[in-house]
C-alpha cells in the first residue's frame, strides 16, 4: 500500500455582522461601548452576547433579529396604536 498524505482540511471562519444603524443614529445606542469579539464563536453566541449586552434598560426598547444567514440586527419592538389609543379612551 502506498502511504497516504495527512491531509488538513482547511476550516473557513464564519463572519456574523450586527446591524446597529438605526439606534446609533437614533443616539440610543453607543456602538463605541459595544466590545468588538476576535475570538471565534458561533452566530448563537453573538446573539447571546449582544442580549447580554442589552441587558441594561435597552433591552426594554431594542431585540435581536436575524436578517439574514450572516446577519443580526437590533430592531425596536412594535407596539401596536390600538393599544394606545385604548389606554387613552380608559
Amino acid at each position: 500500500m502506498a502511504p497516504q498524505k495527512d491531509k488538513k482540511l482547511k476550516r473557513t471562519t464564519p463572519k456574523f455582522n450586527l446591524d446597529l444603524i438605526h439606534p446609533v443614529e437614533d443616539g440610543i445606542f453607543d456602538s463605541g461601548n459595544f466590545v468588538v469579539f476576535e475570538k471565534q464563536f458561533s452566530k448563537r453566541y453573538l446573539k447571546y452576547l449582544t442580549k447580554k449586552y442589552l441587558k441594561n434598560n435597552l433591552r426594554d426598547w431594542l431585540h435581536v433579529v436575524a436578517s439574514d444567514k450572516e446577519t443580526y440586527e437590533l430592531r425596536y419592538f412594535q407596539i401596536s396604536q390600538d393599544e394606545d389609543e385604548s389606554e387613552s379612551e380608559d
